[in-house]
């Protein structure tokens, strides 16, 4: 049994206050409705308030004894574009919004563990609450730490998590290195010339072009990258033409690279750019490369995950811990760690079978229409955020 008894004591009420925040999905920096909600638990509760932080991000500051450690406590707020598949009481009523990847569950978490310190405030120094926006390809981190996050709320240890289908229910998964890769963004584009589809011969065909391209690049990952060496190449989109019977002039290819060492990034961005250019120099078109390094990978500092897994052994016992395999999804909580020791964890999420009556038929996976936050998840989030909290600013 959790040892922190508050918290549960505390859980019904906040699976109440999750579902709510499931109801009212907001996309990525139009957090407006669920940032005012926030600011509003916070203060209830005597938390000194900050809101507008990178947009729509809010800071919450709770200060105890003379201790001069600081720690920041991290939540992403906002929801995707998709259309709720479920049909319970709590599902979407924002039609074509959904928290589809459990932060409604992870600002809920987070709540939950500010209501417990700002009670008990079993701690000496300062907690400062971060409700970041925009996670979803919103740059959210990057807009709060640009409007002065960092310098304004001076941390030394940066705790955030997710929950996690894929780890085992229940249990907190972490590890001492790469949790989640980089998140790369590359578009090649294509310049040929048009014809006739009767006539390709008058044309210098950039379909044609883009697609031994695309057989091409995929050599990066397979003959030119180390084996040993983890990374994924995936062309997610190919754009050309507007009609069946005229070659294009141009055509596009759009993808994601996604690895945890920089050096293994910058091998595949110089080959990305020299086998384009060379393939379609080949067919007497022209190729250039756009890459974009959007994400860093989330690299949990050693120390600071001791904290968490020494946190879960005293609440939970050591059977509750999980060796994290790394994961190839990218998270901009990497972009803390920059300049922050930190760690991330993950907390098993199950295999949908919490789901209420009414849930869709599809699978309950991050990002799918599906997909329910297991409210069992609350109080392991918050008690593991509370005790670590607890433990560093001892």
């Amino acid at each position: 049994m959790p040892s922190i008894a508050r918290i549960e004591e505390l859980a019904q009420e906040f699976t109440r206050i999750r579902r709510e925040f499931h109801a009212h999905p907001e996309l990525s920096n139009q957090e407006f409705e669920t940032s005012k909600k926030i600011a509003q638990y916070l203060t209830q509760w005597g938390i000194e308030v900050h809101t507008g932080i990178g947009g729509t991000g809010v800071v919450g500051v709770l200060k105890n004894g003379n201790g001069t450690k600081r720690i920041a406590l991290r939540a992403d707020m906002d929801a995707l574009p998709i259309t709720e598949a479920n049909h319970f009481e709590h599902a979407s009523k924002n039609t074509g919004v959904m928290h589809a990847c459990g932060h409604d569950g992870h600002i809920t978490g987070l709540l939950l563990a500010a209501r417990y310190l700002s009670e008990t405030k079993n701690f000496n120094g300062t907690v400062i609450f971060v409700f970041q926006p925009g996670e979803e390809g919103g740059f959210g981190a990057q807009h709060m730490i640009a409007d002065g996050l960092m310098e304004k709320f001076p941390a030394d240890f940066y705790l955030g998590c997710h929950n996690w289908p894929e780890t085992p229910a229940m249990k907190i998964g972490i590890n001492k290195k790469a949790m989640m890769a980089s998140g790369n963004v590359f578009k090649i584009d294509v310049d040929g010339r048009g014809s006739h589809g009767a006539m390709p011969n008058l044309s210098i065909d950039p379909v044609f072009t883009a697609i031994q391209i695309c057989e091409s690049i995929q050599g990066i990952i397979t003959r030119m990258k180390r084996p040993i060496d983890p990374a994924v190449l995936s062309i997610c989109k190919i754009e050309a033409g507007t009609t069946y019977n005229v070659v294009p002039d141009h055509a596009s290819i759009l993808g994601t690279v996604r690895t945890f060492d920089d050096k293994v990034t910058d091998m595949v961005e110089e080959k990305l750019d020299q086998i384009s250019r060379n393939v379609a120099q080949a067919f007497g078109a022209k190729a250039h490369l756009t890459f974009t390094r959007q994400y860093a990978p989330v690299i949990n500092t050693p120390e600071c995950v001791d904290r968490v897994q020494n946190a879960v052994k005293e609440l939970y016992g050591e059977e509750r811990l999980h060796e994290q395999e790394p994961v190839m999804p990218s998270e901009d909580f990497a972009d803390y760690l920059q300049t922050t020791p930190g760690a991330f964890f993950f907390v098993g999420s199950g295999d949908g079978s919490h789901r209420l009556e009414g849930h869709g038929d599809g699978p309950c996976l991050l990002h799918n229409s599906s997909y329910d936050y297991n409210d069992a998840c609350l109080p392991i989030a918050a008690s593991v955020f509370a005790r670590v909290t607890e433990d560093y600013l001892r």
